[in-house]
């Protein structure tokens, strides 16, 4: 019927065998999640039922997630008034998919729902925050939407005027070369397309490249879609998509494996030959300004951050602990490692990663957001340089609208922070 995975996934949501792109509907929420701004969404969700004469109660408390990740742990008065208040609204609509800023189960949201088998393939998913994106790697529909929005999610269970958006198809063929990650297809995409190149559309991903990569990889794709304008980004699930949800993520039931039809219409077609690709560095002071590592290799960086929801796998600080051990990071560098969960984390010591990358003379931080925002970890001095491994460079993003953030793999990350320059791994027996 020439229905991308998308527009099926939508259908699916109203009882529909089909819908058209620009049709406006009203599709069923299979998971809503929210951060410390959840905060916010509560304000909202209450005066919904004021002059009701009820008591505020949402639609389903087993379809609501909230992962403190933003603040941990919490910086001031205020985003501790904020958690509590969440906590004691938990607790009274018994929402169990709650992750407080804990050692055992806690993390960064983007990483916690897919690997606690919250992310279904097929499912409609929201959440108050952008990277939401991310969890189209798992082959839904998802993305993010305001406090406002979210509290109507709550108390209906669905989103209301959504617009049936077009897809452009992204097909990435090749073996990626040595030090070319899935990070780098990304920028390099951003790059390619713009910031606005995928404005209110889907991309979704394709080719062997794709076919052939990890789930970690492809949540690092897909996070980052929103970079490039896009409502979400979105993996067609497949065996790797069974795998992940079977192995890592523990799920049990029915995995529903929504493809686009092979006569699919979409908005545009890219293609990407990833053996030409090298190291990509995205530079200051937007996501889509975006340079083969060869035009600034040698830019003097002062601090290295490694993590977050688009980097901060267990295969991430696999490789940059590799590049570390038994070698010492440059005394001009502060190195920032920040796992996206507390599962990773764990993982990580027990595999000594954790040990290799702190001998080296990195910091390995709790679980959380960190300097990605520049709130309450890591903010930079003033004419200062980052390279990171997150996913946004805007002016003052880690803190200080007078410093520089340019953002990479985490191998590139890695190397650069032995150097104390931006280094191009592949010029190297690193």
């Amino acid at each position: 019927m020439q229905q991308t995975v998308v527009q099926k996934i939508l259908a699916k949501s109203i009882n529909n065998d089909f819908v058209a792109v620009g049709d406006v509907i009203e599709p069923t929420v299979n998971l809503a999640m929210s951060h410390e701004n959840g905060a916010l969404v509560l304000n909202q969700f209450n005066e919904i039922y004021n002059g009701l004469g009820v008591e505020p109660k949402v639609w389903d408390p087993s379809k609501i997630a909230i992962i403190f990740d933003h603040r941990v742990p919490a910086e001031s008065k205020k985003t501790a008034t904020n958690q509590k208040k969440v906590r004691e609204f938990v607790a009274s609509q018994g929402i169990t998919k709650f992750h407080d800023i804990r050692g055992d189960e806690g993390g960064i949201c983007h990483q916690i729902l897919p690997e606690m088998g919250y992310v279904m393939p097929g499912s409609v998913i929201v959440g108050t925050d952008s990277h939401t994106t991310t969890h189209g790697a798992l082959g839904a529909f998802s993305f993010g939407i305001g406090a406002t929005e979210m509290a109507s999610v709550w108390t209906l269970g669905k989103i209301l005027n959504v617009e049936v958006p077009p897809t452009i198809k992204v097909v990435i063929n090749g073996e990626l070369p040595k030090y070319v990650s899935p990070k780098d297809i990304i920028l390099h995409l951003i790059g390619k397309i713009s910031a606005e190149g995928a404005n209110f559309k889907v991309l979704e991903f394709h080719g062997s490249t794709i076919k052939n990569m990890s789930t970690s990889g492809r949540l690092t794709i897909c996070n980052m879609a929103v970079e490039a304008g896009a409502t979400s980004g979105i993996v067609p699930a497949d065996e790797e998509t069974v795998r992940y949800l079977r192995d890592v993520a523990g799920v049990k039931g029915e995995i529903d494996m929504i493809q686009p039809d092979e006569d699919a219409i979409y908005h545009q077609v890219v293609e990407i030959d990833a053996t030409q690709l090298v190291p990509q560095i995205a530079c200051p002071h937007t996501v889509d300004n975006v340079k083969p590592i060869t035009e600034v290799e040698g830019t003097k960086v002062h601090q290295i951050v490694i993590g977050s929801c688009t980097n901060g796998r267990l295969d991430d600080i696999a490789i940059a602990a590799k590049v570390l051990k038994g070698k010492k990071v440059s005394k001009d560098v502060r190195m920032l490692v920040f796992p996206a969960s507390a599962r990773i984390y764990n993982e990580a010591i027990e595999l000594g990663y954790v040990s290799d990358l702190m001998k080296a003379g990195a910091v390995v931080m709790n679980s959380g957001c960190g300097p990605c925002l520049g709130i309450h970890q890591g903010a930079l001095g003033d004419g200062e340089v980052a390279l990171a491994t997150t996913n946004r460079n805007f002016k003052g993003r880690m803190g200080n609208p007078v410093s520089d953030v340019y953002l990479s793999s985490p191998v590139v990350a890695a190397v650069s922070a032995l150097t104390g320059v931006i280094t191009n791994p592949q010029k190297g027996d690193f």
